[in-house]
């Protein structure tokens, strides 16, 4: 007997925003079999069906017509005669997240939640900019909404079911899907330890995408110039060739392709290049970047300059790589930086799209997510990290997820060179979380190293958000959230060239009250500095624990040098919790080598009780003295209770 089987699950496949194709492939069965299940004109096993239902993540009931569920776009019928004996419930499939799925496609095939960020295909068609280069932090989204704005415009694919249903499906930019010449090449790959193994992965990067066309290049259609020209870069491109011949195939491969493409479609080709500058950054990072320099430059001005094959081009990365030639003269050139209001709700999830995946995931929505994982500023929205928000949904533990990749060799040697006035600017960001300084974005650090393409470099990595824009090129510079500031810790502990785990360890013995556990630990740091840290006055001691103090965020309220009781003291920690004791820390340092540490530690203890620091204290407080010669500390304390 005939049912109603072929339309539900017609139905429920497309609800799911799945193809025919992946139906078939998950059900180890041929497309044609498949095909016939949808058109009435066979159907599955009892085995069939219960893999169907978990693919669909529906019941038989459902697949059947006889379910009470509603489903939108969904008549129920009658309850159909079709029944099949089924020994035990079918297992029903979680919610799913597909965390790390950089391809479009692949995530929507598999019906996984997805952030719908298609207007950037809008927004991006109604620009009126020939090249756009948009600048963002890693895990922001970059790969992703490149390989959804790929499938969107290539016209070697079928896209229609993948946009069913999202936020610009009724717009009038559906009528360019699929309809256009698409390169579409991530660098995200793209590094290595030397030059020969960074260009092998560049050449892999660009065959693959050769190889796309193989077939339709090589079947008659182009003139046998055309096709010899696109066989020899194809073969070129293969690993283990002449590095000359690669260097050159290399440096006109994306032009050649973007000929090749407009002869065969008769159409100008879209250029999507996605984190185009990971290979500056490996190549800086690793110490080889004068050898490769010339070729990526070269490259890249091949593709975007004086290319009359190409349409539009768009660009992603995490900074603007200014000296290398790449984007001057380009006359129709826009850059989207974090600051800017193009493309601002693209990238990141903003608290509505947060707060719908942790519904979806069954997770609460607490102000502990907001301080851990919001504070971003893209333009005038709000965003929180997709990646950590994603992570926490799925393990719901709230803990640092984000971690950098390339970008933190950069800072390191970036702070590794920096002078006394970053580090004065940057002791202020950890004590008090914000600070004001000159920054500069329009070009990258290694080309200019001076502290404001620092702060540049520190904003595009997503180290720290703009607060407001004091004038012009001046910026109040914030620390995002919770989550940044256990990064800033290991940034701290390597720009003092210590162990990140002997500062967590110190602050520790301090938090629990352990201070002879603290000052051991303390003197151990102290033993380690190098050379270039040695400290030289009470300020310096003072101002290299208070960036270690600072770390304390979750338990203490860090003050430094305030005004309380008869005097003020270096610094303060207010605990946050009942339970914590209060902490006030005061230094002392001499130059000779005769005086007694322990009395100039208990001067110190002397000075707080006497000039009454504790005076806005409640409950049990820490007096805690600290005295210095050299890298030699003696440390006493007191407890009031």
């Amino acid at each position: 007997m005939k049912t109603k089987f072929h339309e539900y699950l017609t139905l429920f496949r497309k609800q799911r925003g799945f193809t025919q194709a992946y139906m078939a492939e998950k059900l180890k069965i041929s497309r044609s079999t498949y095909t016939n299940y949808e058109a009435g004109n066979r159907s599955p096993d009892l085995e069939g069906l219960e893999r169907i239902g978990e693919i669909l993540d529906c019941s038989l009931d459902e697949l059947f017509g006889r379910s009470s569920v509603k489903l939108s776009g969904m008549i129920r019928e009658e309850a159909s005669s079709y029944y099949v004996n089924v020994r035990a419930p079918l297992k029903r499939r979680d919610r799913r997240l597909a965390i790390g799925t950089q391809d479009f496609r692949k995530l929507r095939e598999r019906g996984a939640y997805y952030v719908d960020k298609t207007q950037m295909v809008e927004e991006f068609l109604e620009s009126w900019y020939d090249v756009t280069l948009i600048t963002r932090p890693r895990r922001f989204g970059k790969t992703l909404n490149m390989s959804m704005l790929a499938e969107f415009l290539d016209c070697t694919k079928s896209s229609a079911e993948l946009f069913a249903g999202t936020r610009i499906s009724g717009s009038y930019v559906m009528e360019e899907m699929n309809r256009h010449p698409v390169i579409f090449l991530s660098f995200l790959n793209v590094k290595g330890d030397n030059a020969d193994r960074m260009l092998d992965q560049l050449g892999w990067t660009l065959k693959n995408e050769y190889g796309r066309f193989d077939s339709l290049i090589n079947d008659g259609t182009l003139s046998d110039n055309e096709r010899n020209k696109f066989n020899h870069i194809y073969e070129c491109l293969w690993p283990m060739k002449d590095r000359k011949e690669l260097e050159s195939c290399l440096v006109n491969g994306i032009a050649s392709l973007c000929r090749i493409l407009e002869e065969y479609y008769g159409k100008k080709v879209y250029l999507l290049l996605d984190e185009y500058d990971t290979p500056f950054i490996s190549a800086n990072a690793n110490g080889y970047y004068d050898e490769v320099r010339g070729i990526l430059s070269e490259m890249l001005t091949s593709a975007l300059k004086g290319n009359t094959s190409l349409e539009r081009a768009v660009l992603t990365g995490i900074q603007r790589v200014a000296k290398e030639n790449i984007f001057s003269d380009l006359n129709n050139l826009i850059v989207c930086t974090v600051k800017d209001p193009d493309y601002s709700d693209c990238f990141g999830f903003t608290e509505e799209e947060t707060a719908g995946l942790l519904e979806y995931c069954g997770v609460e929505f607490t102000e502990e997510v907001r301080t851990m994982y919001d504070g971003y500023l893209f333009g005038e929205n709000e965003v929180y990290n997709p990646w950590s928000v994603s992570c926490y949904a799925a393990r719901k533990k709230l803990e640092p997820y984000w971690v950098n990749t390339s970008e933190n060799s950069i800072i390191k040697d970036a702070f590794a060179q920096s002078g006394e006035s970053f580090a004065k600017k940057y002791n202020e960001l950890i004590e008090k979380g914000t600070v004001d300084t000159e920054m500069e974005l329009s070009v990258s650090y290694y080309e200019e190293p001076d502290d404001s393409s620092l702060w540049g470099l520190l904003l595009n990595a997503g180290m720290v958000t703009i607060q407001d824009e004091m004038e012009e090129g001046i910026y109040k510079l914030r620390i995002p959230n919770y989550e940044v500031r256990e990064a800033f810790q290991k940034l701290t502990a390597f720009y003092l060239k210590v162990e990140n785990g002997h500062i967590s360890d110190m602050l520790r013995s301090l938090r629990t009250g352990a201070i002879e556990n603290f000052a051991e630990q303390y003197q151990h740091i102290l033993l380690r500095l190098p050379s270039y840290h040695d400290l030289t006055s009470e300020n310096s001691y003072h101002m290299m624990l208070l960036g270690m103090c600072a770390f304390m965020y979750r338990h203490y309220e860090v003050k430094s040098n305030r005004e309380t009781g008869l005097g003020r003291s270096d610094l303060f920690l207010y605990a946050k919790k009942a339970e914590l004791p209060h902490m006030i820390l005061e230094f002392k340092y001499t130059k000779s080598e005769s005086e007694n540490l322990e009395n100039l530690a208990q001067e110190a203890i002397d000075q707080i009780k006497g000039k009454k620091y504790d005076a806005d204290m409640e409950g049990a407080v820490y007096y805690i003295g600290l005295a210095h010669f050299g890298k030699n500390v003696r440390v006493k304390w007191e407890k009031r209770t």
